[in-house]
C-alpha cells in the first residue's frame, strides 16, 4: 500500500465548476454501470447519484455521462471523488 502527502493539503474541497460536454461530443464518459459492495453505482471513477440510478436504470447498462461535480459527500469521496446525476444509456440521444 502506497501513502501519499500532499504539500499544502487543504481538506477543506471546493466546488468546481461542473463539466459539461459540448453538443457535438457524445458524453464526458462512457461505460457501464456497476455497484460496489457498500452499494454505490458507479461508472469508471464515476459515482453515480444513487436514487435516480435505482429509478431509471440497472447494473450492466451502458451509459453515457453528461456532466460531472464534486463529489459532496465525505463517506465516498476518497473511493470517488467525482459524481454525476446526469447520464443517459448510450444508444439513446439526449
Amino acid at each position: 500500500m502506497a501513502v501519499f502527502l500532499l504539500n499544502n493539503y487543504n481538506p477543506i474541497r471546493t466546488f468546481e465548476k461542473n463539466t459539461i460536454m459540448s453538443k457535438d461530443k457524445k458524453g464526458v464518459y462512457t461505460g457501464i454501470i456497476e455497484k460496489d459492495a457498500d452499494g454505490n453505482y458507479f461508472c469508471g471513477e464515476y459515482l453515480l447519484d444513487y436514487q435516480y440510478t435505482e429509478k431509471n436504470f440497472k447494473v450492466g447498462d451502458e451509459i453515457n455521462i453528461k456532466s460531472v461535480i464534486v463529489n459532496p459527500s465525505d463517506k465516498s469521496y476518497n473511493q470517488y471523488p467525482k459524481k454525476s446525476w446526469n447520464f443517459f444509456l448510450a444508444n439513446e440521444k439526449a
